[in-house]
C-alpha cells in the first residue's frame, strides 16, 4: 500500500505560497539591511501581501526572524550532525556538529545574536519559538550522542553536559562584548569551554 500525500486544496496552497513568499522577502531583506533597520511594512511589500495577512504569519519581526532562522538552523545542524559522525574524537565531533551552527549563526551578526534573545525570552507558544526550541532539543540530543563515545561519561552525564555546551555556546556567540568576534575565534572560544568540561 502505498502512501501517498494527499493533494492540498487551493486555499491551503495558496497559505503555503504566503507563507515562502513572506519567508523568502523576510530573509533577503534582513540578510541586506538586518533586523532593526527592516520594518514588517517593508517585507509584506515585498512578499505582496498586506500587513494584517503578514501578521497571520507572525506578529513581530523577532518572530518573522525565527521564522528564516530555525530554517538555517536546521540545515546547518544536519551539516553538523554528518560532520561529527565522520569524526572520531570526541571534543573534535563536538566542534564538527557545533560549527556549522555557529557559522550559520554569524552570517548576519545582529540577525543572530536577535534571534538568541528571541528563543530564549520569547513566548514558548508560539510555533516559531516552539519550533526553534525544537531545534535546541535536536542540538542537544545530538551533542549527547557524542558525548557517549567517551567512555569516562555515563549517559545521564552526557546529557547535561551537552545542555552545559550548547547554553555556554549561545551564550558566547549572544554576548556583547563577542559582537565583533570572527567565526573561528567564536570556535575556538567554544571549543576551549567544552575541552574545560571533559577535562582535555
Amino acid at each position: 500500500m502505498s502512501s501517498q500525500a494527499t493533494p492540498l486544496g487551493r486555499r491551503e496552497r495558496n497559505k503555503q505560497q504566503k507563507l515562502e513568499r513572506i519567508t523568502s522577502a523576510a530573509a533577503e531583506l534582513f540578510a541586506a539591511h538586518g533586523i532593526d533597520d527592516v520594518t514588517t511594512q517593508q517585507i509584506a511589500e515585498k512578499a505582496d501581501v498586506g500587513t494584517g495577512t503578514l501578521f497571520l504569519y507572525a506578529k513581530t519581526k523577532g518572530e518573522l526572524l525565527l521564522l528564516v532562522q530555525n530554517v538555517h538552523y536546521a540545515e546547518a545542524l544536519e551539516a553538523g550532525r554528518t560532520a561529527a559522525e565522520a569524526t572520531t574524537d570526541t571534543l573534535d565531533a563536538a566542534m564538527a556538529l557545533l560549527r556549522p551552527i555557529i557559522e550559520c549563526n554569524r552570517v548576519q551578526v545582529e540577525n543572530g545574536r536577535t534571534y538568541l534573545r528571541e528563543m530564549v525570552f520569547g513566548n514558548p507558544a508560539d510555533a516559531h519559538h516552539a519550533e526553534a526550541l525544537r531545534i535546541v532539543g535536536e542540538t542537544e540530543a545530538a551533542l549527547t550522542d557524542v558525548l557517549n563515545r567517551d567512555p569516562r561519561i555515563d549517559e545521564h552525564r552526557a546529557a547535561t553536559f551537552a545542555r552545559i555546551v550548547s547554553a555556554a555556546m549561545f551564550v558566547t556567540m549572544a554576548a556583547s562584548v563577542n559582537a565583533e568576534a570572527s567565526i573561528d575565534e567564536i570556535a575556538a572560544d567554544v571549543r576551549s569551554q567544552i575541552a574545560a568540561l571533559l577535562d582535555r
